[in-house]
């Protein structure tokens, strides 16, 4: 299976593909297969990011193999699955181009279209989209639980 459908996503406007140069075969879309991420918490850098997207309630910016945040403590950002999924699509990110060219590409994308039109942004959002989607999907296909599974015991006729 393809990554991200070939990478065939495009921004909101239509005009910002990503680039099918980073395009390899993968038997499992890394995106589903959450793990643990290393996190910075309080994070300098991150507050600096936080500062100039306008001071925004929480950041999490990924350098590196790790996950900086500002604004948000270890354990709200893995209770929210969406964001850990938007910061492991960045990590891989970072492995395939290694932290020196991931950076300076997204630097350079983003001074050219902006921060949500990024393409590595795009396809963070479009990556965490697919990890949520893929959740409903196992939560719909989960067959029901057995009578009385998962139920509190009643008092029984020794209760009463």
């Amino acid at each position: 299976m393809l990554f991200l459908e070939k990478y065939r996503l495009m921004s909101e406007n239509n005009q910002t593909m990503l680039q099918p140069s980073a395009l390899r075969q993968r038997s499992k879309p890394e995106l589903y297969t959450m793990n643990s991420p290393r996190t910075f918490v309080n994070s300098p850098l991150a507050r600096v990011a936080r500062l100039v997207l306008g001071g925004n309630a929480r950041v999490a910016m990924v350098l590196g193999q790790t996950v900086h945040l500002s604004g948000a403590t270890r354990a709200g950002f893995l209770a929210d699955p969406e964001w850990v999924a938007h910061e492991e699509v960045h990590l891989r990110q970072v492995r395939d181009l290694g932290l020196p060219r991931f950076l300076w590409q997204y630097l350079v994308e983003s001074a050219r279209v902006g921060y949500y039109q990024n393409r590595f942004e795009v396809e963070a959002r479009e990556g965490a989209r697919l990890h949520m989607l893929g959740r409903a999907n196992e939560l719909a296909t989960r067959p029901a639980a057995p009578a009385g599974v998962g139920k509190e015991p009643g008092p029984g006729p020794a209760g009463r």
